[in-house]
């Protein structure tokens, strides 16, 4: 039998998630949970490509990627929140002036403020020692899959 007070607490949370709703709902705002994720909804059309991008890059190591493959740390990939994964970008370091083309193939980064996350060796390759400030520019798209 359940403790009295784990109900009542029970209830009053029930009872203010469906008032919070109500308001919600009488206010003609539609929820964010109704919008689509821009990661389902985006595609690399020709305007994108060439598109350019700045902030700060950071490194992962993730075992498993959103594109189903396991996480190579010695290959040139990268992590985006919006792009389609298959997506070829040049990340640019700014501190050092070194450029290099990754393939994205991971979701994320989910920080404010950064735009992508590398792989280790495409971290090594930019010198991204942690942070750095990068700009990214959209090539194109990858036909098939590569695993």
């Amino acid at each position: 039998m359940r403790n009295q007070n784990t109900t009542r607490r029970r209830t009053v949370k029930a009872t203010t998630l469906t008032a919070a709703l109500a308001c919600v709902l009488a206010s003609g705002i539609t929820p964010s949970l109704a919008r689509p994720h821009p990661a389902h909804t985006a595609r690399v059309s020709k305007a994108d490509v060439g598109s350019a991008l700045s902030g700060i890059a950071s490194v992962y190591h993730d075992r498993m990627t959103a594109s189903g493959e396991h996480m190579n740390p010695n290959a040139m990939t990268a992590a985006h929140k919006t792009l389609p994964l298959g997506s070829i970008v040049t990340v640019r370091n700014h501190r050092n002036g070194r450029s290099l083309t990754v393939r994205i193939n991971d979701r994320g980064p989910y920080v404010r403020g950064r735009v992508i996350d590398l792989s280790p060796g495409a971290a090594r390759v930019l010198g991204v020692d942690g942070l750095a400030p990068v700009s990214l520019s959209v090539n194109g798209r990858v036909s098939g899959r590569r695993v």
